[in-house]
C-alpha cells in the first residue's frame, strides 16, 4: 500500500499549497488539523462505534437512511461520520444523529493506525465510490467487518484494469457489498468479487421520507398563485444560459430558482439575467402580504429548503449537467414532476433510468430543451404522464435501507 500512501502525501502537499489561493482547500487543511484532536476528545473508550464514510453531500444523503433507522431501532448506539469534501463536511457538521463528526485522514499507513488507536470500530460502512486501499486493509486486519454500500462500478475504473490488480486486492476486504445495478454486480464477478447484492440505490429511501416530511411554504404558494411554475435546483450559469432564453417570451410561467452557490456574486448574476421578470429574493419577503405579483421569478436565497420547494412545481430542472455533473435529480421526481438535466449525467444511474422511462430527460442546449418544454406546454398529458413516470421509479425503488439492515443484521 506503500504507492497509496505516497499518492495520498503528495496530495496532502498539494492541497495545502491550494490552501494559499482556495477557500475550500483551506476549510480541508483547516479541518484535517483538528481530526485526531477530535477523535481524542470526543471518542468513548469504552464505546464501539458504527462508522459510516461518505465523499460528500450527495453520498452523506445516501448514507443517511441507513443512521436514521440504526438509530431508531437503537438510540443508544453510537455513531462515527467521516467526509472527504469540504462541502459535506460544513453542511452537515452539526448532524445530530451522529455522535462524532469528522473529516477521514488522509489514506497514509500512519494516519490508518493513529486513526484506529483513537477509536473502536465495531462495523464500517462505506458509500458510494470511496474505496480507501489503506483503511481497508487496516480495518480487514482488526477483523471488523466492513460494507460498500450503494456503489456503482463502471469498466473504466482502475479495479478491472490489468495494472490496478493491487487497487482491486482492496475490494476482498469488504465483507459484502451492496451495488446499485447489475452490470456493477457482473464487472466483480470478473475478478473474483463475489460477495454482492444489487439492492439499488438509498436515496429513493431518503427523498421519499423527505417528500412525505415536506413543508408547505404561505409565500412560495402565494407567488405561484396556481400558475405553471419551472423550479430550478443547484442552478449553474451554464445552465441559466440554457433554459433562461425559454422564458423570456413566457410571461405565464413561474420561474423558482436554487442556485447550487448564493454568494452576493451569484445572486446578483441571476436577477441580472432575469430582470425583465422582476427578480425577488425569498429572503427579502417577510410575509404573504408582501409578494409582488408583477414578480415571475423567485431566487432561493438560502439551503435546506429546495427538497420542499419542488412540490410547487410542474417541470424541475436540475444543474449541474452543463459541469461538474448533475446534482439530486430524485429529490424532484419524487413530487411526480418531470425532470431536465444537462449532458454530463452518464455516471449516474437514476438519469439513465428516468430517460428509459421518460421521466427524465436530458437536453444539449438551448434548442433541445426548447423542443421538451414546447412539448410539455402543448401536450398536458405528456407531461402529467412524465411526471407520474420519475415519482413511480422513486417508490418502486424504496426498501433498499430496510434491505441492507436486514442482511447485516442491524
Amino acid at each position: 500500500m506503500f504507492l497509496f500512501s505516497l499518492a495520498f502525501s503528495i496530495y496532502g502537499a498539494g492541497v495545502h499549497v491550494a490552501s494559499l489561493f482556495n477557500k475550500k482547500a483551506r476549510l480541508l487543511v483547516k479541518g484535517h488539523h483538528k481530526i485526531f484532536d477530535t477523535l481524542r476528545k470526543e471518542a468513548d473508550p469504552n464505546s464501539r462505534y458504527l462508522w459510516f464514510h461518505v465523499s460528500s453531500l450527495g453520498e452523506f444523503e445516501q448514507g443517511r437512511p441507513l443512521i436514521e433507522r440504526i438509530h431508531k431501532k437503537n438510540p443508544d448506539c453510537k455513531i462515527l461520520l467521516t467526509f472527504f469534501s469540504p462541502s459535506g463536511y460544513e453542511v452537515r457538521k452539526d448532524y445530530k444523529y451522529a455522535d462524532i463528526i469528522c473529516y477521514i485522514p488522509f489514506d497514509i499507513g500512519w494516519n490508518v493506525k493513529r486513526f484506529f488507536s483513537l477509536i473502536n470500530i465495531e462495523k464500517a460502512f462505506f458509500i458510494k465510490y470511496e474505496f480507501w486501499p489503506n483503511f481497508l486493509l487496516g480495518l480487514h486486519k482488526r477483523g471488523i467487518e466492513t460494507y460498500s454500500v450503494s456503489s456503482i462500478f463502471r469498466d473504466n475504473q482502475l479495479f478491472f484494469k490489468w495494472y490496478g490488480k493491487m487497487y482491486a486486492k482492496s475490494l476482498t476486504y469488504f465483507k459484502h457489498l451492496f451495488v446499485q445495478d447489475r452490470h456493477s454486480k457482473d464487472l466483480l464477478a470478473k475478478i473474483g468479487i463475489k460477495c454482492v447484492s444489487i439492492v439499488g440505490d438509498t436515496r429513493c429511501d431518503r427523498v421519499s421520507e423527505v417528500a412525505q416530511a415536506s413543508k408547505r411554504y404561505p409565500i412560495i404558494e402565494k407567488f405561484v398563485n396556481g400558475s405553471p411554475t419551472f423550479i430550478v435546483g443547484s442552478s449553474w450559469l451554464l445552465d441559466e444560459e440554457v433554459y433562461a432564453p425559454y422564458f423570456d417570451d413566457k410571461d405565464n410561467w413561474k420561474i423558482v430558482i436554487a442556485s447550487h452557490e448564493i454568494d452576493e456574486h451569484r445572486l446578483v448574476e441571476i436577477e441580472q439575467r432575469f430582470a425583465k421578470h422582476n427578480p425577488v429574493r425569498l429572503s427579502a419577503i417577510q410575509s404573504v402580504e408582501d409578494v409582488n405579483s408583477d414578480s415571475n421569478c423567485l431566487i432561493i436565497d438560502c439551503f435546506g429548503m429546495l427538497s420542499s420547494i419542488y412540490r410547487y412545481g410542474h417541470v424541475a430542472y436540475i444543474g449541474g449537467g452543463f459541469g461538474v455533473g448533475i446534482h439530486n435529480i430524485l429529490e424532484a421526481a419524487v413530487f411526480d414532476i418531470p425532470v431536465i438535466f444537462g449532458p454530463n449525467n452518464k455516471r449516474f444511474r437514476e438519469a439513465q433510468e428516468l430517460k428509459k422511462i421518460k421521466g427524465g430527460f436530458e437536453i444539449q442546449d438551448a434548442y433541445s430543451f426548447r423542443m421538451v418544454m414546447d412539448k410539455f406546454i402543448s401536450d398536458p398529458a405528456f407531461m402529467k404522464k412524465a411526471g407520474h413516470n420519475a415519482g413511480e421509479y422513486v417508490h418502486n425503488n424504496c426498501g433498499t435501507s430496510d434491505l441492507i439492515l436486514s442482511e447485516i443484521g442491524l
